[in-house]
């Protein structure tokens, strides 16, 4: 048994790998996000859990804690939080968003992160080509309407987000007082997501830059080229 990892099975366990892939030259650098504020928040201990199993599976993890975000256009993009979760998500090459369901829908918490991460910035778009997983509570039975709205924002932003993902139904009976996740199916598929990022990340990664190539980008970034050019000719 692992003392950080007490549900996982040691008889199942097995560090994600890719034979057909060379020795990754770092860990995998995973950037986690969550929708909620509460001190008691599951959201939180959900992606806690992910993070200490991610670390297991061999990645570089970091969490962002939105406390002092403000909202979106409700402060300039130097604001010392915008600056950080702009900087993670460079840093990152896979991210995990798990939000709360709260009116049948992500929170806004969780939206405001994700407002603030533009799709450019200059030259470099922050979450183009890295692979992203989905994670939702719920106060009641289980629903992907968070999830699904992730998957919509996730694509949106040209992020890969892997097929598997994760909903915990009435969380408040998943987790202890200490904020560990009791043993359970919700668990495992917890398990089952973190391996599969890590999976889909090592293959990706690398290839980012050739999967995401576009025609229509390729184009734009000729005719300001020739536009320079003949600017350059004309002088």
């Amino acid at each position: 048994m692992i003392p950080e990892l007490p549900n996982l099975s040691p008889k199942a366990d097995r560090l994600p790998e890719l034979p057909i892939l060379p020795r990754a030259s770092h860990p995998p650098r995973i950037l986690l996000l969550y929708g909620s504020l509460r001190e008691r928040s599951y959201s939180r201990f959900a992606t806690l859990e992910a993070e200490r199993l991610l670390r297991h599976f061999g990645c570089e993890t970091r969490v962002f804690y939105a406390n002092g975000l403000p909202l979106p256009d409700d402060a300039a993009a130097d604001h010392p939080k915008v600056r950080e979760l702009r900087e993670l998500c460079l840093w990152s090459e896979g991210q995990v968003w798990t939000s709360p369901e709260r009116h049948g829908a992500m929170t806004g918490v969780m939206k405001s992160q994700i407002d603030w991460i533009p799709l450019a910035m200059g030259a470099i778009r922050p979450t183009q080509g890295r692979t992203l997983a989905v994670m939702q509570v719920s106060g009641g039975s289980q629903s992907f309407n968070a999830v699904n709205q992730m998957r919509v924002l996730g694509r949106w932003m040209r992020m890969f987000t892997i097929p598997n993902q994760s909903s915990v139904a009435k969380a408040y009976d998943e987790f202890d007082e200490a904020g560990r996740m009791r043993p359970s199916s919700y668990y495992d598929r917890i398990v089952d997501v973190m391996e599969e990022l890590v999976r889909f990340t090592l293959l990706t990664r690398d290839l980012s830059d050739v999967l995401t190539d576009r025609y229509s980008e390729r184009k734009e970034a000729a005719a300001k080229l020739e536009a320079r050019v003949n600017l350059k000719s004309a002088t």
